[in-house]
């Protein structure tokens, strides 16, 4: 296959180095054995250590350890994790619990960071008892298919990491390292991918194995080679797509090196950002809060489910937003809303129902004809409008207020916030803990914007 002279300088710098892969590979079969010496279980590597995609530098490798599916999901979790920490003392590792579906234990050794994962040992991927079940089938129909395209993946990844547009956690939305072999195994390699999204619509259904049975309504389904039940794809935003589309179609008109290098932008200064906002005329608010206990695949979520009920809660009242963010910190999360007013007139217009549906408009008149108002009732238009007092004229005062906790937050959001939360405007909304994603905010712009910024073009 003939790859632009780029291309091959990125391979020469992504793949792993045979000294690498050898090191990896003997540590992945030193867990295997370990584990399958116990005589609890079996077990495989999994990931992309394992389909020989994995890109020079990344140090995870998963050790699936595969039970006896008549084990009830109880004895699965005693029974795996005790093997789990077993295998992690022997090898004198540093380890904690992790939780996804189930816990599983995470560990270090020798610099490598090794996820002993406990699953049932299923036929078939949709006979699975839990969602893990699922990832062995995953690593050896890549296997199977991969051919040739090892260094395709290693390509689609990079640029989807170069592009902000990898991983498949719910903070990026974006492509997870088993869609991207999926679709460059699909496509038939790197540059027919590319052709491919350059020309994506949404909806685009993407069926390897013509499995035809399951209808999803995501931006972009990929039905699961192994399991016709999944869409591959699920995680992946409309927003993340069309900027793999638009990173396509750049690259096809001018490839570059730019396209898969990333240098990560400094942070603005307090000052910048300051002076920033004040440009800009809009209006800035932040509200941050403890970060619940919980992982970020089920706190961002509830984080994005709670600030677009705040924003809609901010443009009834007479705030209408430009954008919202979300930001999950270790210690604390943040919610930030840019306004193109704070502050709104004492009266607001209230709209009641038409006059034709005469038992709703009497009962609406009665109603106001018995409160203070500005004006009204009147008839406009064949409708009753009531001219009534705004609760809040200011912004920062309803995002102060308790009446945050009638809109519809994210539990867990919720139940933080009950324990207070801080209210923050314009240029006070600066914090270190978040100036890389204050900083985003502010310079958003796509990914192929910048590299046209960055490369002149």
């Amino acid at each position: 296959m003939t790859r632009c002279p780029c291309e091959e300088e990125v391979l020469e710098r992504i793949r792993p180095t045979p000294e690498e892969r050898t090191y990896i590979r003997a540590m992945g079969e030193r867990l295997i054995e370990a584990v399958e010496r116990s005589g609890k279980a079996k077990a495989m590597m999994v990931g992309s250590v394992a389909r020989d995609t994995f890109v020079r530098g990344d140090r995870d490798l998963d050790i699936f350890m595969l039970f006896d599916p008549a084990l009830s999901r109880e004895e699965l979790q005693e029974q795996g994790l005790a093997l789990a920490h077993r295998i992690a003392e022997e090898f004198g590792a540093t380890w904690r619990e992790k939780y996804a579906e189930h816990p599983y234990v995470n560990a270090t050794i020798d610099s490598l960071d090794i996820d002993l994962v406990p699953c049932y040992a299923v036929a078939s991927a949709t006979e699975i008892k839990s969602a893990v079940d699922r990832t062995p089938f995953h690593t050896r129909y890549i296997l199977a298919h991969i051919d040739d395209y090892a260094d395709d993946v290693l390509l689609a990844k990079q640029f989807a990491k170069a592009g902000g547009v990898y991983g498949s956690d719910h903070m990026t939305e974006g492509f997870s390292g088993y869609l991207c072999e999926i679709l460059t195994i699909r496509y038939g390699g790197f540059h027919p991918l590319l052709e491919a999204a350059a020309c994506w619509r949404p909806g685009e259904v993407i069926d390897i194995e013509e499995h035809g049975t399951k209808e999803f309504e995501d931006p972009l389904v990929v039905i699961d080679p192994v399991d016709p039940e999944r869409n591959v794809a699920a995680a992946l935003s409309l927003s993340r797509m069309f900027e793999f589309a638009e990173l396509a179609r750049g690259y096809l008109a001018g490839p570059s090196e730019a396209f898969f290098c990333r240098s990560p932008s400094p942070p603005l200064t307090r000052e910048v950002f300051a002076r920033l906002l004040s440009l800009r005329g809009t209006h800035l608010f932040s509200i941050t809060f403890a970060t619940p206990d919980y992982t970020p695949d089920t706190v961002v979520p509830q984080l994005r489910k709670s600030a677009e009920s705040i924003r809609e809660l901010l443009e009834r009242s007479g705030f209408p937003a430009n954008r919202i963010d979300v930001c999950m910190g270790k210690e604390r999360c943040m919610l930030v809303f840019e306004l193109m007013a704070a502050e709104a007139p004492a009266m607001r217009r209230h709209i009641g129902p038409p006059l034709s549906s005469r038992e709703n408009a009497e009962k609406f008149l009665a109603k106001y004809v018995g409160e203070e108002v500005f004006a009204g009732p009147y008839v406009e238009d064949g409708r009753y409008v009531v001219e009534v007092a705004r609760p809040f004229t200011r912004a920062g005062d309803l995002l102060r207020s308790k009446t945050l906790f009638e809109v519809a937050l994210g539990k867990h959001v919720y139940r933080s916030m009950k324990q207070g939360w801080t209210v923050k405007a314009g240029a006070e909304c600066w914090d270190e803990e978040f100036s890389g994603f204050l900083s985003e905010f502010l310079e958003r712009s796509s990914p192929l914007a910048r590299i046209k910024r960055m490369t002149g073009r």
